[in-house]
């Protein structure tokens, strides 16, 4: 396929790069910013451009890869395309690609980082298209990337990406603060890298309920309120303990 990939930030990357490696032809990259489209297009020796205006016609296949605020924005300069026209957002239901003759989804259930390498086979891919013939062509092209592949519906996908910020983003975010906590009295964030793996090893062979351990699984009172004293001079850390704290007393009750 003849593959225009629309943005260039961490999902666009690991998705032009594992096209590429896949035989697709990479044949134009976007962003708003032509520095980051030249960045990613000579990785892939495919021509940056940053004015939507001067996207090729021609192509099988439309990637959009940007903000879920600019997928509508994008897909109103793709309506006399014949090519089908995919976006990768998890939050956004395929409707905003109505206006369009052929439109899909494919979502990828992963993190990126452009800095970080991971094996593009191993992330699920969660697809849905607009007519049948349409999700025969997404999946093929999903099951060349990964072994992975899933057909979700807009409703699944907003579910699946709630439930996503829950067990990522939030998960990264208490990292953070771990890390906060330990820079702010000089000890090395490095000392809690085998327990977390340690806890993300454990989801492997027991469900999330049954692996919870602590202070307030154990409703041990007085080592909840020696931590949010040791809390007090960051309100907003000792706000999430508390709220966390009573949400997994109130699940184990």
């Amino acid at each position: 396929m003849k593959v225009v990939c629309i943005g260039s930030g961490n999902v666009a990357t690991h998705f032009s790069q594992a096209l590429n490696a896949s035989g697709h032809s990479i044949v134009q990259i976007w962003s708003k910013g032509l520095e980051n489209a030249e960045v990613l297009g000579n990785s892939l020796q495919a021509p940056a451009i940053n004015d939507l205006k001067q996207l090729d016609q021609n192509a099988d296949l439309y990637l959009i890869a940007v903000r879920d605020d600019a997928i509508a924005s994008v897909a109103e300069h793709l309506k006399d395309v014949h090519g089908l026209v995919l976006h990768t957002s998890g939050a956004t239901e395929l409707t905003v690609l109505s206006t369009l003759k052929r439109s899909g989804v494919l979502y990828p259930l992963q993190t990126f980082s452009k800095t970080k390498a991971l094996d593009f086979n191993l992330v699920p891919l969660c697809i849905e298209a607009s007519t049948p013939a349409d999700l025969s062509i997404v999946r093929d092209l999903a099951t060349q990337l990964s072994s992975k592949v899933y057909e979700v519906d807009s409703k699944q996908r907003k579910i699946l990406h709630l439930a996503a910020v829950f067990a990522c983003n939030f998960t990264n975010h208490l990292y953070h603060i771990s890390s906060s906590i330990l820079e702010e009295n000089q000890l090395d964030f490095a000392m809690l890298q085998p327990l977390i793996q340690e806890t993300m090893e454990k989801i492997h062979t027991e469900t999330p309920f049954n692996a919870q351990t602590g202070p307030a699984v154990r409703n041990d009172q007085a080592t909840l309120d020696a931590h949010i004293n040791l809390l007090k001079s960051s309100p907003e850390f000792k706000e999430i303990y508390i709220n966390l704290s009573d949400s997994i007393k109130k699940t184990h009750k």
